[in-house]
């Protein structure tokens, strides 16, 4: 990146509007990856201000590692505190905004004449009926993909994939403004834990529907009676949690799922280096976060092919394996585990793949792109910001 975005960086003040952030129960990859960057703009001297959701147990204003947490308002309300706040500039001044568009935007172009940059995971066509039936998913998803692109219809977006690019260009987010800045993988934590001795896949990530961990459950029972001493075992927490286990004790396989629930860090990253392979039938993800950091312990992972930034987080045959239907999905889990030599090789491979993102080039890309909004330039996918 050009040597001179830290020097016009410095002293400017970014806000960004998340209706989460990590500390959030709810709170996940999207979320690390807007701290990450976060981070790297206060890193050049930026005053940074991160504006999310209040919760149960988060303080309303805080300063982490040189970022300041505003919190305000529910998971609905916050996109009016968010839009009152930067208009009445209680949160400061402001030199530019990182708008959070993760399925809706702060609309934040409608109350501020500074420089928005439109940050995007995901596009969420599949997500709006299975989370909100009925009229509030269609009018969330004519919002998400219809109004938000004419309301931003001149703004830099950021997407952390070229899935996400793709499919904003089909929603008419066009034109030399869409630049991509892939995820970072944190430095591998070294854990007291080796490989199990019997089969064993991970799922690691939220409990929500669109995660579609039934599939992993599925694809253990049918693999149940060659692999009799298969577990799976589910990290995580969120409000699909109740039905899940419904799910499990209705199919019978409590005797292969084990639910570990919100766990620490170092026990997230014990599993990933125990399990043999870590399963990711999510129906959409514009990365995949989760994917690198059990590669890093040499854990490959097989994920649906049609979820999209899958297909970069992962190198199909390389580091992990992309199929198209559940069926594919427990064949391909069944084949991984009869192959040991097979493991071997992802491993190694998803250990190089992982290595190819770094969270330093990808605060650097992302840096790139505030500077250049705040000079009024525009940055494009071919502009060097892409891993």
């Amino acid at each position: 990146m050009p040597t001179t975005d830290a020097r016009e960086l410095s002293g400017r003040h970014v806000v960004f509007l998340s209706w989460r952030d990590t500390g959030n129960p709810e709170g996940g990859g999207a979320e690390r990856y807007l701290e990450k960057m976060a981070a790297g703009l206060a890193a050049r001297g930026c005053r940074v201000t991160v504006f999310s959701a209040a919760y149960a147990g988060g303080a309303p204003v805080e300063v982490v590692d040189g970022v300041r947490f505003v919190r305000r308002g529910s998971k609905l309300s916050v996109y009016l505190q968010g839009m009152w706040l930067l208009a009445s500039r209680r949160l400061g001044r402001v030199d530019a905004v990182v708008d959070v568009q993760n399925g809706l935007p702060f609309f934040s172009a409608t109350v501020t004449r500074r420089p928005v940059i439109v940050l995007v995971h995901h596009v969420h066509r599949e997500q709006w009926p299975v989370v909100y039936p009925g009229l509030t998913g269609r009018v969330g998803w004519w919002i998400e993909s219809r109004f938000a692109p004419y309301l931003y219809r001149r703004k830099q977006y950021v997407v952390v994939s070229r899935a996400t690019r793709d499919e904003l260009r089909g929603l008419g987010v066009r034109g030399p403004r869409v630049a991509v800045v892939h995820n970072g993988t944190d430095p591998v934590v070294s854990v007291d834990a080796r490989k199990t001795a019997h089969p064993s896949v991970c799922v690691v990530g939220r409990l929500v529907p669109h995660k579609q961990v039934e599939h992993a459950v599925d694809a253990v029972l049918e693999l149940r009676s060659e692999f009799p001493d298969l577990r799976l075992r589910i990290v995580g927490s969120g409000w699909w949690d109740a039905e899940l286990r419904r799910y499990v004790d209705e199919r019978d396989a409590g005797d292969l799922v084990v639910f570990e629930g919100h766990v620490s860090e170092v026990r997230k990253q014990e599993i990933y280096e125990e399990s043999w392979l870590m399963a990711l039938p999510s129906v959409k993800e514009g990365w995949g976060l989760v994917v690198g950091e059990a590669a890093a312990h040499g854990t490959p992972t097989v994920a649906y092919s049609a979820a999209g930034g899958t297909r970069e987080s992962i190198a199909h045959g390389i580091s992990g394996v992309l199929v198209e239907d559940p069926a594919q999905f427990t064949a391909a889990i069944g084949d991984l585990l009869r192959d040991a030599d097979r493991r071997r090789e992802l491993a190694a491979g998803a250990r190089r793949h992982s290595d190819r993102f770094t969270w330093g080039h990808a605060q650097g890309a992302f840096a790139h792109v505030v500077a250049s909004a705040m000079r009024g330039e525009k940055v494009d996918s071919q502009d060097a910001v892409e891993e």
